[in-house]
């Protein structure tokens, strides 16, 4: 196997230059990755990645592949190497985005990533993605912030903050607003604009799973290489604390965990039970208690500082997800019903045909995430944890007002408790005001892996979510 992780072509963007900034200190692309800090001792603690030197043949594989695609191996590619099925479809599909076919300059795309990621403050991905807009032949004037880049561009901030914050807003209106602009050099095609709206929906949602593994800073970015305590000052916004005492949610939604024993006597009652006979209006009305207990669930009010090499990014920063069920007006904003527009009859087929072969790459990776299982629940083997999946799904939907009219949401009572629903709701909608001491008190029995798991379908969940918003945008505007 190649050993690519001794033998690194050094590449280097100056963006402390572009940034205005005194410090001219090069960043490196492509550096060797540590796999252990150091400790208070002296000694050093493995972090919870993979090993770029995993003796796993096909997660080293999917490395060496990251690597060569984008001169670096991350610690978000080394976190999904828990779990290389998924990471195999992510690595393709991100490719795809970023380097592959599409109506959009690689340039531009990067700059969208950046804007989106910026929406949820999240300084690894603008980092990761500055530098690449730069690699990719972008006008380092753009950095400065959005105030320097072409109007069309510009134009993509109304949808971005709804997108990231409020998809259940998106209309015919926001779609016809762009791709019907005064100005025809301003205008989106179609194309443009569907690749645009995946490659915001993408970043978001990665933004989530950034926050809710706690992944660390790159060894090149700002803080991410230290022998010594960083002062508070200089704690990366994307890093869990791990001496902050407060929760998320305090005690609002603390209650006694679930264990996993408990856990698996309930899915296995739910299989034996087999799928309940109820009318379509018992349906609704689980949904709705669902969706209007989400309101109940707490999330951190405390907002993380925004720093001023993102917020240059960002139009209306204060601008937040709100509880659906809180919605002005049930009329103008119904539930979103799947039966009436869905990924699989509807969102898919319209991906592709805008925008050549994405629906495929996407749905790998939705159903790979989705129904992926090891059949282990922590030390317990021989589980079936599709119960307790599809709840974990439907509910992150629930978030988004979006109703599954085949699922029984009593479901999601009964398998998920109120701690595990707070820090969904909180990775999934506010992921920037996680902490470690949420990762830590949910899901205590579940191995780390099993959490990156949980994770990675948070991830997706929400990126479907935004997405059938989108698409069903497009959709009405074409129609």
């Amino acid at each position: 196997m190649l050993d690519f992780t001794n033998s690194l072509e050094l590449k280097t963007v100056d963006l402390d230059k572009i940034n205005g900034n005194n410090n001219t200190n090069s960043v490196i692309l492509g550096c060797q990755m540590c796999d252990t800090v150091p400790a208070k001792d002296g000694q050093t603690v493995p972090k919870k990645i993979i090993p770029a030197s995993s003796k796993d043949t096909e997660t080293q594989a999917l490395f060496v592949d990251a690597f060569l695609q984008n001169n670096r191996l991350d610690h978000v590619v080394q976190l999904m190497g828990y779990h290389p099925q998924y990471l195999e479809c992510f690595l393709r599909t991100q490719q795809y985005l970023m380097k592959g076919d599409g109506a959009l300059p690689f340039h531009y795309r990067h700059y969208i990533a950046i804007m989106a990621a910026s929406r949820h403050m999240c300084t690894y991905l603008v980092h990761l993605h500055e530098q690449e807009f730069i690699l990719q032949g972008g006008d380092p004037e753009w950095l400065k912030g959005t105030s320097h880049v072409p109007k069309k561009l510009r134009d993509l901030n109304e949808l971005n903050k709804l997108l990231a914050h409020r998809p259940w807003l998106i209309c015919k209106s926001h779609i016809q607003k762009l791709a019907r602009s005064t100005n025809s050099k301003d205008n989106w095609s179609i194309s443009e604009l569907v690749q645009a709206l995946i490659l915001m929906a993408h970043f978001h949602s990665l933004c989530s799973f950034v926050y809710g593994c706690g992944i660390k800073s790159e060894i090149d970015h700002n803080g991410g290489f230290t022998y010594r305590p960083q002062s508070p000052v200089e704690k990366n916004a994307n890093d869990f604390d791990s001496s902050d005492s407060s929760s998320t949610n305090g005690d609002i939604n603390s209650e006694p965990e679930v264990g996993i024993e408990l856990l698996m006597e309930r899915m296995k009652k739910l299989v034996e039970e087999g799928e309940e006979e109820t009318t379509q209006e018992e349906r609704v009305k689980r949904f709705e208690k669902v969706e209007s207990q989400s309101v109940e669930i707490a999330a951190n009010t405390v907002r993380p500082s925004p720093k001023a090499e993102v917020l240059k990014y960002v139009d209306d920063a204060e601008y937040c997800y709100q509880d659906f069920a809180k919605r002005n007006s049930v009329e103008d904003i119904p539930t979103f019903r799947a039966t009436d527009y869905s990924w699989e009859d509807h969102g898919f087929s319209l991906s592709n045909r805008l925008y050549m072969d994405i629906g495929n790459q996407l749905e790998d990776k939705f159903s790979v995430a989705t129904n992926m299982t090891y059949y282990t629940m922590g030390e317990v083997r021989d589980v079936d944890t599709t119960a307790f999946r599809r709840a974990i799904w439907s509910y992150i939907h629930c978030l988004y007002g979006i109703m599954h009219d085949d699922y029984n949401y009593g479901q999601v009572n009964q398998l998920l408790e109120r701690n595990l629903k707070a820090y969904i709701k909180t990775m999934t909608c506010y992921p920037e005001r996680l902490t470690r001491k949420d990762y830590d008190n949910v899901m205590r029995e579940f191995k780390h892996s099993e959490k990156v798991h949980v994770n990675l379908m948070l991830l997706e969940a929400r990126f479907q979510a935004e997405l059938l918003y989108a698409l069903r945008g497009v959709m009405q505007f074409m129609t």
